[in-house]
């Protein structure tokens, strides 16, 4: 099978060359730049656009020419095809090269059944007399005559074992019925390769009793046997009749769709079923260009361009005016047949059949079965091809519905992955895949972990002097700021009402760091905190922070909305240590104290205060930590590399239930 643009049958190889050959990124990158579909239907029609599109691209993606892009695509090609089904039918097209290029018209006029709107080129060849072949290539394509060595050459390899090299010898544009056709002449230079030698092991004994048991052998056989054996290795002759033995009128009605013709195009017999569809036929004389035109190969109806394309299979399509009366209303009546030259009698046969694919063509044509003759394939081939017909209906469908699949299974994969994320900025990943698998989850305790909340100073003032778009704005920024920074310093936002900011270290997962992580987290929002303007003021907002340390118990609450939630005496005294605190302070209980001390942290001590419900307390701000810079605490890039981007530019998945919020944040 050989290309034939517009089917996606072209397109799909193509993508599958790249992605072989040079990866699926290469693919995507080509297919983009292209603005052209991932996915191809066998059947379907397409633009040529589309495909010289993804050739061109390919050229500038992969930094190659044209040539080399079209002898590569050539080559896969030839592959592809046996890869689809059609090795066996290649591989019998011909014996060897030159019938193999003879007969390759024929075997695009048989797909054509199947690829009705295939517009595929047309190939004539002929013998030098120093052994090389001139190829002759026609298409109305331009510009893609270098897809034919890639072919060749991988045909010549692989069904007749040589090697062949192919040059351009001739190319120009010939002026045919339907316009300019691309006529490319190419030499074709065949090379076999030498058969391996075998060689004889001396071990093996004595090469004269070899041939002495090889004489013995062949004198047992009968004369008659070695003389048929003797033929079969001779060139075949054949024994030829001194007269024809039939009569004319028998030879019409075998053959009841032939027409013999001059090289004045006029007819001098024709067989009795074309009379009976074409009576003008009749008459004898008349010129067959006012009953037919040529359909296939697109030539001008005279005996040269005939005989130029004399191993093409003829398509004559009838004039409406010259059927019989009960054919006028009907689709006009194709025929389809060889043309054979009778150098003797100067004169063109025409051996053909009805061009008919399927029974509803036959009664378009008010046709049966009984009006071709028994010996002629058509018979089968409607038959047989009404089934197929359906076939490739049915196959269309199916690709039809599978790449409805894929889509809708991309599609269903996204949202998965956007539940997912959903699902993980709400629980701990490790909660979320239990859940998912319909496991119930256990509450935890952990003895030891951080507890750190947040809030922004004067936050219902500011709410009742603006509008409250500018709040969900100002909480939006913050929050994202505050999100980037839990997947740098690893902590677990737990939870947000409000301005109110909950984080933990050490749960879900235990660590022996919490205290630190908390800390170094507590100094990067204050920073973070001082880049979110005041909706009101229009200078940056204030946050209070607070910190401690304890044993809490953790686990999820509820089923139709869970939630991942802490409980205990740890949570209550790290809100209070939040509330009694100071505008740009963290504010750090006793126990979150000996957590970091001696960790390199400056704390200064605050002193006793009186705590609602814990009575006095002495309590200390967190200052700095002694060991990290300000970029190492925000998570930002060293000085020399490239900057991250601004922290309200950074998508990151967020650890605690806050995500939903911002996302709702951004759709308002």
């Amino acid at each position: 099978m050989f290309f034939s643009l517009q089917y996606g049958f072209i397109n799909t190889c193509l993508k599958s060359l790249v992605i072989e050959k040079f990866g699926e990124e290469t693919w995507e990158k080509l297919r983009t730049q292209a603005s052209v579909q991932d996915t191809f239907l066998t059947y379907t029609v397409y633009d040529d656009t589309i495909t010289l599109s993804l050739i061109q691209e390919a050229c500038m993606v992969l930094d190659v020419s044209e040539e080399v892009v079209q002898k590569l695509f050539g080559e896969y090609f030839f592959t592809f095809c046996k890869m689809s089904g059609y090795d066996r039918m290649l591989r019998t097209l011909g014996g060897n090269l030159m019938e193999f290029i003879e007969n390759l018209d024929a075997l695009h006029s048989y797909l054509a059944l199947s690829y009705q709107e295939m517009n595929a080129p047309s190939f004539r060849v002929e013998r030098r007399a120093d052994g090389a072949m001139l190829l002759h290539y026609y298409s109305d394509r331009k510009g893609l005559c270098h897809i034919v060595p890639g072919i060749l050459e991988a045909v010549a390899k692989d069904f007749f074992d040589s090697e062949v090299t192919m040059e351009i010898l001739n190319q120009n544009e010939e002026k045919e019925r339907t316009g300019k056709t691309e006529h490319v002449v190419f030499l074709v230079q065949q090379k076999f390769k030498k058969p391996k030698r075998k060689t004889r092991n001396p071990e093996c004994g004595d090469s004269q009793k070899e041939k002495q048991v090889s004489t013995r052998i062949h004198r047992s056989f009968p004369p008659t046997l070695l003389s048929f054996v003797g033929n079969r290795s001779q060139i075949f002759e054949p024994v030829f009749p001194e007269r024809l033995w039939m009569e004319e009128r028998t030879f019409c009605s075998v053959f009841p769709f032939h027409i013999v013709f001059d090289e004045a195009l006029k007819v001098k017999q024709a067989g009795v079923n074309i009379q009976k569809f074409v009576p003008g036929l009749q008459t004898l004389g008349i010129r067959l260009d006012e009953y037919f035109t040529i359909a296939h190969p697109e030539v001008t109806f005279t005996i040269f361009s005939i005989r130029k394309f004399i191993n093409s299979q003829f398509v004559l399509k009838a004039q409406r005016g010259m059927l019989h009366k009960s054919q006028k209303e009907k689709p006009l009546l194709k025929l389809r047949g060889q043309m054979i030259w009778m150098e003797s009698m100067q004169c063109m046969i025409y051996l053909c059949s009805p061009k008919l694919r399927s029974l509803e063509e036959l009664e378009e044509q008010n046709m049966h079965i009984s009006d071709i003759a028994q010996h002629d394939t058509t018979r089968d081939l409607i038959l047989l091809n009404q089934q197929r017909l359906a076939e490739i209906e049915l196959s269309n469908q199916l690709e039809r519905k599978k790449e409805e699949l894929q889509i809708l299974s991309k599609n269903l994969e996204a949202e998965k992955k956007k539940s997912e994320t959903l699902l993980y900025s709400m629980l701990p990943k490790h909660v979320a895949n239990q859940l998912k698998e319909g496991k119930n989850v256990e509450a935890g305790e952990f003895n030891c972990c951080t507890i750190l909340f947040s809030d922004v100073v004067t936050f219902t003032n500011i709410c009742a002097a603006c509008e409250p778009i500018k709040i969900v704005t100002m909480l939006n920024s913050m929050y994202s700021k505050f999100d980037r920074l839990t997947n740098v310093h690893k902590v677990y936002k737990v939870e947000t009402i409000g301005d109110a900011y909950m984080v933990v270290g050490g749960v879900p997962v235990p660590v022996a760091s919490h205290a630190e992580r908390v800390a170094n987290f507590a100094l990067s929002m204050r920073i973070a905190a001082r880049e979110v303007i005041s909706p009101v003021t229009g200078e940056p907002i204030q946050i209070r922070i607070g910190i401690h340390s304890g044993p809490v118990l953790a686990g999820v609450v509820g089923e139709k909305m869970p939630r991942y939630c802490l409980f205990g005496d740890t949570v209550n005294t790290a809100s209070l240590m939040e509330s009694h605190g100071l505008p740009d302070k963290i504010h750090l209980s006793p126990k979150a104290f000996s957590a970091l001390q001696d960790k390199g942290f400056e704390i200064v001590k605050r002193g006793e205060i009186e705590v609602k419900g814990k009575g006095k307390m002495a309590t200390y701000f967190l200052r700095q930590n002694l060991h990290m810079t300000e970029n190492e605490i925000m998570g930002r890039c060293p000085k020399g590399e490239d900057e991250e981007p601004h922290s309200d530019q950074i998508k990151t998945q967020p650890s605690g239930r806050g995500d939903a919020h911002s996302v709702l944040c951004r759709l308002v």
